[in-house]
């Protein structure tokens, strides 16, 4: 699952903004594995709470993203990935001229739960139905 937290001031994104960048987020990801492991959540810091340099910016966001699912297999591709993101987020972010962070970290895969189920490796038929349904399911419901 990939969990993208973007710390942004109240008013800088508005809602149609928010499912925009959502939606594109969620589409980086088409085809690598379910919509549904692909979560955003927008926290809202107030102006007076969210600082850079030591001093109020009302103009900044911060990005940290959670990959479980699937890890880079080597440095470059993870630059090719940061790329993608970057561009993907550019029409909210340098398009608008603010400044933004992004941070990606890699976690344990043994430590991810779905619905209390351990997710199906990619590339199993479990992994394909879970695509298919876009939701957890029990393993082996695709035998019948």
């Amino acid at each position: 699952m990939p969990l993208h937290r973007l710390f942004v001031p109240p008013t800088l994104y508005s809602d149609q903004d928010r499912k925009d960048i959502a939606a594109a987020i969620t589409g980086i990801y088409k085809g690598l594995f379910p919509s549904f492991y692909v979560v955003v959540l927008f926290i809202d810091v107030p102006v007076t709470h969210y600082f850079v340099s030591g001093r109020n910016n009302d103009k900044f966001l911060r990005i940290g993203v959670e990959h479980i699912a699937k890890h880079f297999p080597d440095e470059a591709s993870g630059r090719v990935f940061m790329d993608r993101y970057e561009a993907v987020l550019a029409p909210w972010t340098k398009d608008r001229g603010i400044d933004w962070e992004v941070q990606i970290t890699e976690d344990d895969r043994n430590l991810w739960n779905e619905n209390g189920m351990s997710p199906p490796l990619p590339g199993t038929k479990d992994d394909e139905l879970w695509q298919i349904q876009d939701k957890a399911v029990p393993y082996g419901s695709y035998k019948v």
